[in-house]
């Protein structure tokens, strides 16, 4: 018997890298002692889906009906749970949320929901342009009463340099630009950097920074995924 009673499914390939470093977290965070035991996952990596970011900059819809379809194909492959690796993705997801045919695991939420608690009283966003655009943090964090701070223009273009350094697989150099961006928001204010693009955990983690001083959206959602899956398995 499986160890969980539900089938999550994964929509992944925004970007590779960071959908890969999702499936480990939930393999090493689902307290299974055999194969037997861990989750069933089901993986559909479609890197083919249009720039996120760059499209709700321009007021393209164009990764949407790729992101609907993928989320419905994972349900019609038999997932009764889903997720999405990517939080620019969630602009567009938000606009048929309602319709999807499957609930939603949301990264937005477990994450703030994991900055609040730490109970700093605020965080740095570090996300893509398109994510800041969009508002999904800043709506969800006035909702609960978490101030986010904004980078300054020229930080912000060092965390889009960052994460297109991750999905060029140049993990040292993001790292190293990572490193300059976190500082850069310290100096200004001492709070924790909430990594809300799924890239930015690698290199964050690769520059070897406090790791109490990131919350890392890729592994609020893993969290997240394992803490549903058992307790729909009456595990938690």
């Amino acid at each position: 018997m499986r160890g969980a009673g539900s089938t999550l499914g994964v929509l992944g390939g925004m970007g590779p890298a960071a959908t890969a470093e999702f499936l480990r977290l939930i393999a090493h965070r689902f307290p299974a002692t055999r194969d037997q035991e861990h989750p069933r996952v089901l993986l559909l990596s479609e890197p083919g889906i249009p720039d996120r970011s760059s499209c709700v900059l321009t007021g393209d819809d164009a990764p949407l009906p790729q992101i609907r379809e993928g989320l419905s194909t994972l349900v019609s492959w038999g997932a009764d749970l889903l997720a999405v690796p990517c939080n620019t993705a969630h602009v567009f997801i938000d606009r048929f949320r309602q319709e999807l045919p499957a609930p939603l695991v949301d990264i937005v939420e477990a994450t703030l929901a994991t900055a609040v608690s730490r109970g700093a009283g605020a965080s740095w966003l570090a996300a893509t342009s398109g994510t800041v655009h969009g508002g999904l943090y800043q709506r969800r964090a006035l909702d609960l009463g978490h101030r986010l701070l904004l980078p300054e223009p020229h930080v912000q273009e060092g965390v889009e340099t960052t994460i297109r350094l991750v999905k060029m697989g140049r993990t040292e150099q993001a790292a190293a630009c990572m490193t300059t961006v976190a500082r850069s928001l310290w100096r200004t204010g001492p709070f924790p950097v909430i990594a809300a693009c799924t890239e930015l955990p690698l290199a964050y983690e690769a520059a070897g920074l406090p790791p109490d001083m990131a919350v890392s959206s890729l592994e609020c959602l893993a969290s997240s995924c394992v803490d549903t899956l058992l307790a729909r398995a009456g595990r938690r």
